[in-house]
């Protein structure tokens, strides 16, 4: 579908509404009334931008796996010379500082982004792409990866995006790719040979493929668990991606990049994934096979269908996932014709569209609605995230945290927002009348009745901005 010219449907107050509200990260006060025409303001916002200057200063992959290699090291020697280990101590909490800061500007930045539309692309491209700090080879490297892979490449064509975050140190690292050894590359071949010459032949052997990555880029990334792979696609892409890691600790004074190719791990041969051969080419082998991915009808299906999942309903019409997934695959590729096609498509502003907010989503649109800065208490947002069942690059799986009403209108969840709530209008400045900023962020249909009535009985403006935020309307992205 073309895009529409403006209609008087683009200007009315629910248009206003959803597109701050439902595309956005919730209004911020002023924000509604300052759009004009709704679906103009989410087409304005397609452009790649430079890095918010918040992000700048923080350290980036390459620095930080050097650093933890630095702090392994001196935790070694601590408990070879049994001193007090004061200097891995001393950089431990150094990157576990820096990392504590890393969340805290992505929240920071969303909650007071002119871009929120944006701004919510980018946390669904790091979402899609998850990967979990529980596990220890990636606790450091997920808010990296969203700035260094994702941010980049959200306008942007999605082989670029892919190829990006599939060759970035958190994800090699998480999916434990960088441990992945050909069966028949030259690194096994001259351990067998050493194992041959000492006459232990019968020793365990070390190395290996491994298929962790191969099978989430088909099943997760791409295709999607019905998108037609066998398991034997997965076992080729895995041998067409041995290789792909990062520096060892010996290489870290020359690196300059935090990927890097190994050519005696790789599977040597050419490959046959999804019916397609694909010659030896060593590192390019790899690429390709992810660039024919990126342009697989059941790839566009999959990224449309969860798109729309995200922004207009947990049961998103079937006919717009169609028209989303045509325009993606007619431009070969683009993202933002697969955005464009959403925006375009009444079936996304329908009355019936609407989102129950994920506690990230909830959290955000409190700091926009209220005016709150944490910025001196970082610590303190990750850990209501903790408490709201939503921790910050935690999902606990490849798979990313769930994006429906029923995986978080629980009982126990809405109890932990009730408390939520409280806390977080102890930070909204004393100046705020709860009612007066209910109007400007849900508009004057969500406050008429009950709501209107419930915040100017309130005794005070902190229990009125706690029974705003404990709301249902306030719940809901429509």
């Amino acid at each position: 579908m073309a895009r529409r010219a403006t209609t008087w449907a683009d200007t009315t107050a629910s248009t206003r509404t959803a597109a701050v509200n439902r595309f956005g990260l919730g209004a911020k006060p002023g924000e509604r009334e300052r759009v004009q025409d709704a679906r103009g303001w989410l087409h304005g916002q397609l452009r790649p931008a430079p890095l918010p200057p918040m992000f700048k200063d923080l350290p980036d992959s390459l620095s930080l796996l050097r650093r933890e290699a630095d702090y392994r090291r001196a935790r070694r020697a601590a408990r070879n010379e049994s001193d007090d280990g004061s200097p891995a101590l001393a950089q431990q909490r150094a990157l576990r500082r820096d990392a504590i800061e890393d969340i805290a500007v992505r929240y920071r930045h969303a909650g007071a982004t002119d871009r929120p539309f944006a701004e919510r692309l980018v946390h669904f491209w790091s979402n899609h792409f998850a990967i979990s700090i529980d596990k220890n080879s990636a606790r450091l490297l997920a808010a990296p990866m969203e700035r260094e892979a994702v941010r980049p490449h959200v306008f942007g064509n999605f082989r670029d995006l892919l190829l990006a975050v599939e060759t970035h140190p958190g994800m090699l690292l998480y999916l434990d790719n960088a441990a992945s050894v050909g069966d028949g590359s030259q690194l096994v071949q001259r351990l067998a040979r050493r194992v041959a010459r000492r006459g232990d032949a019968g020793a365990p052997r070390r190395l290996g493929l491994n298929e962790n990555l191969a099978r989430e880029i088909l099943e997760l990334h791409t295709l999607g668990v019905d998108g037609g792979y066998q398991q034997q696609d997965v076992i080729e892409l895995a041998r067409a991606i041995t290789g792909w890691g990062t520096p060892s600790s010996r290489e870290w004074t020359d690196a300059t990049t935090a990927f890097v190719f190994r050519a005696g791990a790789h599977e040597p041969g050419a490959r046959m994934v999804l019916g397609r051969r694909y010659a030896e080419g060593g590192e390019s082998q790899g690429r390709a096979i992810l660039g024919d991915l990126a342009l697989h009808p059941s790839t566009a299906r999959h990224l449309a269908t969860k798109l729309a999942r995200h922004f207009v309903s947990d049961l998103p019409p079937p006919m717009l996932v169609d028209r989303m997934a045509a325009a993606y695959l007619r431009s070969g590729g683009e993202l933002n014709a697969l955005y464009a096609a959403m925006i375009d498509d009444d079936a996304a502003w329908s009355a019936e569209a609407r989102k129950f907010k994920a506690p990230q989503d909830f959290l955000v649109s409190a700091l926009r609605a209220g005016s709150i800065d944490l910025e001196r208490r970082p610590q303190s947002l990750n850990r209501l995230l903790q408490a709201l069942g939503q921790p910050a690059f935690m999902p606990r799986s490849p798979a990313g945290f769930p994006d429906t009403a029923d995986d978080w209108a629980s009982g126990d969840g809405l109890r932990k927002r009730i408390q939520a709530a409280g806390m977080l209008a102890d930070h909204v400045p004393d100046d705020r009348m709860p009612h007066a900023i209910a109007l400007d962020v849900l508009g004057t249909s969500a406050v008429d009745g009950l709501l209107g009535d419930a915040l100017r009985r309130a005794g005070s403006p902190r229990e009125g901005m706690a029974l705003l935020f404990s709301s249902p309307a306030f719940q809901w992205r429509v």
